[in-house]
């Protein structure tokens, strides 16, 4: 599995300011694994998510603002504008990655992740939390305390949790193939399990 839930670097395109016609709109504030590195456009887990809502007849609008190698501090620093210029009703945070692959500090990661859900409900968005977790040669103690944080961060701001974004990728004997060459991020087949992942917990808040 190597690396695979790490690395997390290319800005996904801009979006448009937010409808006045009441639709939800879905703000995702991601990394690499959601701003389609390494796939061509409109093959990523987001992208499907668009495809996702139209053939559910859902009419909603998705923002993603996912910067490949971001941080939770990196996506902290950003929030305030997209909320003030997409004025998002769902916001889906995922991040987290990149501050185990730094070797930034665990605690910073929980409190940049909880200030970010604050935020957006403040804002008046709900808020979906997607867990990540480190490879096992970051040491047992240390991939079960990364594996908490998103559990804990959900738990105190009442946000929705996904618990592993590469739940059936990463974690199937054959993930390899899953993989670029990198061996880090997700190829266009894994997308679509990865989008089975988030959206059911998504559909119960648009719900």
């Amino acid at each position: 599995m190597g690396a695979w839930a790490l690395g997390l670097c290319m800005p996904s395109a801009g979006a448009q300011p937010a409808p006045a016609d009441g639709r939800p709109v879905i703000l995702v504030l991601g990394d690499s694994l959601s701003a389609e590195y390494g796939l061509a456009r409109g093959a990523g887990w987001v992208a499907l998510l668009e495809k996702k809502l139209a053939a559910e007849k859902t009419a909603a609008t998705v923002v993603n603002a996912s910067v490949s190698g971001d941080t939770t501090a990196g996506g902290r620093a950003r929030l305030p504008a997209l909320l003030t210029q997409h004025r998002p009703t769902h916001v889906v945070l995922e991040l987290g990655g990149n501050d185990a692959l730094r070797g930034l500090p665990m605690q910073g990661t929980e409190a940049n992740l909880r200030a970010m859900a604050e935020a957006s409900k403040k804002a008046g968005a709900r808020v979906l939390v997607v867990g990540m977790q480190v490879p096992p040669n970051y040491g047992s103690d240390y991939t079960r305390r990364f594996e908490k944080v998103f559990p804990a961060v959900a738990q105190a701001t009442g946000a929705g949790l996904v618990p592993f974004l590469l739940k059936g990728v990463a974690d199937r004997p054959d993930a390899a193939a899953l993989f670029q060459a990198d061996r880090i991020h997700p190829r266009a087949e894994a997308q679509p399990a990865m989008l089975a992942n988030v959206w059911p917990e998504l559909r119960k808040q648009l719900r």
